[in-house]
């Protein structure tokens, strides 16, 4: 450089810097090759086979983007991904301008199906071919746009009549809750679907009147109350005139600031039934009222929720006995009116056990029934030996807070040739409490798993028919414990440990989550295009490695979401022709000249089951007006022709006779040079003027002209 330098001009320096630059800039600049392809059919593929890329660069962007008719999404399926490595594929949903991902490369597996929240979806596809171009396959169909499901509320319930436009869903709560917020949702808005509201919530009201109580409960009240954190709640219960009332405690967990009082009757002054501050223990045989109403009072000076109650009560006709109740559990009775003499039997729920009551009371005494014995309790038990095939394990007290101090354990025993999977589905406890569960019939030191405070779903094995499961809480815990506790299910399983394979199923494909078909893992089955499956689409291998369904199969389809192309009449055409048509697309056809469309001209793609056309293909039928204006017109050619001719056979002797007489002219005039003879002309003037007429009586060729010729002799 320096050697150049000194040889050159300044001149030439500049010249040669300005080249290097440029040169600089052209090497480091590449324009990508960009490729764009749009589909407007309800059904198709995406190949990126049948798109090469341009071959004068190796940066390669491409865009696939599908666009269905308004309120349809595209539902993509992948097919086959084989990407290379720094290749980017990424599935995204267009909303205006805006483009939300759905998927991308990383999350794209074979037999994945992506669906878009509008009728356009957009495949964005990124690459350098230089390491070689990967390939995809995307299979694309319309589906029909809808609502999500609305969320349920807590403490309620909510009813779905259809989740596509126009659809509505009901909400309603559970005994002792009022809804906030609507009762019932619409689905609106075809081409982007969504509810006319938020979901309402459901919440325990602060006090209320019940008028012609039949059944139904009293809970505490949802927080906060006053702006001190105070707080008075008044119920008033009043059953039809004649019936009386009965309140079941089912759960009376006050703090000791709090107050509850139950009055029989309407006011504070009517007989005292129950007064937390003066009754240390909790009535849970229940309370019964001496008239038809019931009052009570809560009041709490706490700013948050530190008591719990749920009081249950039902009216109940005089001679009779009220109906009894046991939580966690059920009953069967002799007589659905609860007269004298009948018999009720109680059973626990999974987990629970009897106790504080008998399993059978009867009611009794005729001038003024009651039940012989109260109605006994179904809690969840500290401890016991379990040997069915499959069982639940719950924590002391459940659902009610454990205890402090308490030290319990479980032993489970299967069939010898057997193996246990639990399946902690539940835990919350204090940081202070331990879960312990051991493989094997004594505590030793094989563990399978121990757990403090709040942990995740577990699923553990044992590899022996044996297992036991250990709790301890905390003696200097909270009076009501620290944690929630714990739910868990067991079940008898076989020593192998993967489920059977399934077989393939005709006109379809299956693809599954896991190499081994071990417990959990999915077979998906999918059809061919033209089919629908009948059947589960998703199997899944059970903890006691059976199959939740049986297989499905593929049926054709007999419905079509589009409308064929009915094709074209004779002597017409289409305008706009496609293959397919969506439910509410139309398609006009038009004739040929000569000829005159009979039905309609346009017809309108119906949804149904299947889809069809509003009405048949039209006729192109001739114009009888077109028919004869052409034979009219074909018969003047004809006349044209045979004039034509006639004037030709006239024009010839004329000519002749023309002939004549100019030679006749030449010889006369030739004679006079040699002759003193003159000849006088008959006619010294011009021709007279000749009017020449058509010799033909058809008007149309009537041309009433008149020409006018001189002849100089």
């Amino acid at each position: 450089d320096n050697e150049l330098t000194g040889s050159a001009s300044e001149e030439s320096q500049e010249t040669t810097t300005s080249t290097i630059v440029t040169t600089t800039i052209i090497t480091t600049e590449q324009a990508p090759a960009l490729c764009g392809v749009s589909f407007s059919d309800p059904e198709g593929y995406i190949d990126s086979s049948d798109f090469p890329p341009q071959p004068y660069s190796s940066f390669l962007e491409c865009t696939y983007n599908v666009t269905v008719y308004t309120g349809y999404g595209v539902e993509l399926q992948v097919k086959s991904v084989n990407l290379s490595e720094g290749e980017l594929l990424s599935i995204r949903g267009v909303d205006g301008p805006t483009l939300t991902v759905l998927a991308n490369q990383t999350l794209l597996v074979e037999g994945q199906v992506i669906r878009s929240p509008t009728n356009t979806i957009s495949v964005y596809f990124r690459t350098f071919q230089d390491d070689g171009l990967g390939t995809f396959q995307l299979h694309y169909q319309a589906f029909m746009l809808s609502c999500p499901f609305p969320r349920r509320p807590d403490a309620g319930e909510v009813t779905v009549m259809d989740l596509h436009s126009g659809g509505v869903a009901h909400f309603h709560c559970h005994l002792g809750y009022e809804l906030q917020g609507a009762k019932t949702l619409t689905c609106i808005n075809a081409s982007k679907p969504h509810w006319s509201s938020q979901e309402p919530v459901c919440s325990a009201p602060c006090g209320g009147a019940v008028h012609n109580a039949t059944i139904g409960r009293v809970l505490s009240p949802s927080f906060p109350g006053t702006a001190n954190g105070s707080q008075l709640c008044v119920w008033t219960i009043e059953a039809p005139e004649g019936q009386k009332l009965h309140l079941h405690l089912e759960r009376l967990l006050l703090h000791e600031k709090d107050r509850m009082i139950v009055y029989s009757g309407r006011t504070n002054t009517s007989a005292l039934l129950y007064d937390s501050l003066r009754t240390e223990s909790v009535p849970f045989e229940g309370l019964l009222s001496e008239g038809s109403s019931i009052r009570i009072e809560f009041t709490s000076d706490q700013g948050q929720a530190a008591s719990a109650f749920n009081i249950r009560f039902e009216a109940f006709e005089k001679g009779h006995c009220y109906e009894p109740y046991i939580q966690n559990g059920n009953f069967t009775t002799s007589d659905p009116t609860y007269n004298i003499g009948t018999i009720v039997e109680f059973t626990c729920d999974p987990g629970h056990s009897l106790e504080q009551g008998p399993a059978v009371i009867e009611c009794v005494n005729v001038r003024d029934p009651y039940w012989n014995d109260t109605e006994p309790l179904c809690r969840a038990m500290c401890g016991g030996e379990l040997s069915a095939v499959a069982g639940v394990v719950l924590s002391p007290n459940w659902p009610e807070p454990y205890a402090e101090g308490e030290d319990c354990v479980w032993k489970i025993h299967v069939g010898e040739e057997k193996r246990i999977f639990l399946d902690i589905q539940f835990l919350n406890l204090s940081n202070s409490d331990i879960l312990t569960i051991y493989d094997g019939d004594e505590v030793v030191p094989h563990v399978l798993g121990q757990y403090f405070g709040h942990s995740s779903p577990q699923k553990l094995y044992s590899s022996t028919p044996d297992l036991t499961i250990q709790f301890h809480s905390d003696p200097a815990g909270l009076i009501f414990g620290k944690g929630q506790g714990f739910i868990m299910n067991y079940i008898e399983v076989s020593r192998n440990d993967s489920c059977s394979d399934l077989p393939e199923i005709q006109n379809g494909w299956k693809t599954t989550s896991h190499t081994e078909l071990v417990r959990g893992a999915r077979i998906t089955y999918q059809c061919d295009p033209g089919y629908d499956i009948v059947g589960s689409d998703t199997l899944t291998c059970q903890w006691d490695l059976s199959w939740s369904s049986d297989p499905p199969f593929c049926e054709k389809t007999e419905e079509s979401l589009a409308c064929d192309n009915p094709g074209l009449p004779e002597n017409g055409y289409q305008i706009l022709y496609k293959r397919l048509y969506l439910p509410g697309e139309s398609l006009t056809f038009m004739c040929y000249e000569g000829f005159e469309l009979m039905g309609e001209v346009t017809i309108r793609c119906i949804l149904g089951q299947p889809s069809h056309w509003s009405g048949p293909l039209p006729i192109c039928k001739v114009n009888q007006d077109s028919f004869e204006h052409a034979l009219e017109a074909e018969a003047a050619a004809e006349s044209s022709l045979e004039g034509g001719n006639m004037a030709l056979a006239i024009f010839i002797p004329v000519l002749l006779i023309s002939l004549l007489l100019g030679g006749a002219y030449i010889y006369v005039t030739r004679c006079r040079q040699y002759s003193s003879l003159r000849l006088p002309l008959m006619y010294s003037h011009p021709y007279s003027q000749i009017t020449v007429e058509t010799e033909f009586d058809n008007p149309i060729y009537e041309t009433g002209e008149t020409r006018e010729y001189e002849v100089s002799i």
